[in-house]
């Protein structure tokens, strides 16, 4: 009897997507094999973040890096930064920030996982009206709305990497840099493209969060924090363990400081939000493999899939569509269609992207199905849409 069967588990298929709550995607036997490798030793863990930015500051440009247990760890960890620096005792206080606690964003792009930016201590001040967005208007955000949000009272700018997101982060850099306040940037699934991993950096934010579980290929509960050194230093002063005697505490040259710490802070609001060693591992080793491979070989990688997927249903409907990650759109008569054909898959223990079904649209995504899953994919989807009686 397997694990699985033993616990009394059996696996779904996943063609919405490496969401968290079908527990992401599929990790590849190198990644494995990594993290079984470092499973089996124990490591100085200063060390081996360190090891963690050098890896995520040559993949990023970025000054410094560190490892994190998601992108919502990454978000908390980020903004705890902002809000103390390199002060221990302003980390010591936190959630309770000191003077300098909000974090100004447009109000478009509030979203749930923002809350992380709170639970750290900070509070959101948001800017702009989304008239684009109600149907009232064409009006958002303004950089100059930015601006004069921007008091004695902020920490950060928050600014939320969307191809639509308004105002453009170079806008926002501007205006924030001038007011002498940090950029924090959530980027969680904002790859592929490759070049996202040095573009937000490049066009001046402080720090970047991306998720390591998404397209990077690594651990579910992995995330990236990349950026500035003392904001990154900082970041990881507030997760790590750090119970151990004043005078053996050495920062690492990868995260080195301008003058020594007045002294060390207690464990931080982020120490839930650390990595452990296979998980530190397998993010590195996914990253290498992701920037290796490149975009164009992973987009024919995923095209194929899709036309597995196709085949398999019988027939080739849909549209794969272009982009940085192609995707398989089905579409039904209406939303009332798609959800009897989405509430079908979903009995058969298959799981499809909702994102579009308001508009009568299924989508499925490729990145978290095994080369096992496509055949039965395809014929789950032949079978939902007949059974839902919505003719393809």
């Amino acid at each position: 009897m397997s694990a699985l069967e033993a616990l009394g588990l059996a696996p779904v298929i996943n063609a919405a997507g490496t969401v968290t709550r079908l527990s992401g995607g599929i990790l590849a036997p190198e990644v494995v094999a990594a993290m079984a490798e470092a499973s089996a030793a124990c490591f100085d863990m200063l060390e081996l973040q360190a090891a963690a930015s050098r890896a995520i500051s040559a993949a990023t440009g970025a000054e410094a890096g560190i490892a994190t247990g998601g992108a919502s760890a990454a978000l908390l960890l980020g903004a705890a930064a902002c809000l103390a620096g390199l002060d221990p005792a302003a980390m010591n206080a936190l959630p309770a920030a000191g003077p300098r606690r909000d974090f100004v964003m447009s109000r478009s792009q509030r979203n749930m996982y923002d809350r992380a930016l709170e639970v750290a201590g900070g509070r959101i001040v948001e800017v702009g009206i989304p008239d684009r967005f109600s149907g009232a208007g064409v009006r958002d955000a303004s950089a100059g709305e930015i601006a004069a949000a921007i008091g004695p009272g902020t920490a950060a700018v928050f600014w939320v990497a969307q191809p639509w997101s308004e105002p453009s982060l170079a806008e926002v850099v501007r205006v924030a840099h001038a007011a002498g306040v940090p950029v924090l940037v959530d980027a969680a699934a904002q790859l592929p493209p490759i070049a996202h991993l040095r573009g937000f950096l490049e066009a001046g934010a402080d720090l970047v969060a991306f998720s390591g579980g998404k397209a990077i290929g690594g651990p579910q509960a992995s995330g990236i924090l990349a950026g500035r050194r003392p904001l990154v230093a900082s970041a990881l002063l507030q997760m790590l363990d750090l119970d151990l005697p004043e005078s053996q505490f050495r920062l690492p040259p990868e995260f080195a400081l301008n003058s020594p710490l007045p002294f060390l802070p207690r464990h931080g609001i982020g120490r839930s939000a650390k990595a452990g060693k296979e998980e530190v591992v397998g993010l590195l080793v996914a990253l290498r493999r992701f920037v290796a491979e490149g975009d164009a070989p992973r987009q024919a990688r995923m095209r194929a899939r899709l036309r597995a997927v196709q085949a398999a249903m019988g027939a080739t409907p849909g549209e794969i569509t272009a982009g940085p990650t192609p995707l398989l759109l089905l579409r039904c008569a209406d939303a009332a269609a798609a959800a009897r054909v989405e509430a079908a898959l979903r009995a058969r223990r298959v799981h499809v992207n909702q994102g579009r079904m308001r508009e009568g649209v299924l989508v499925v995504h490729p990145a978290a199905l095994a080369e096992g899953d496509l055949v039965p994919l395809g014929q789950a989807l032949a079978a939902a849409f007949a059974s839902a009686a919505n003719p393809l």
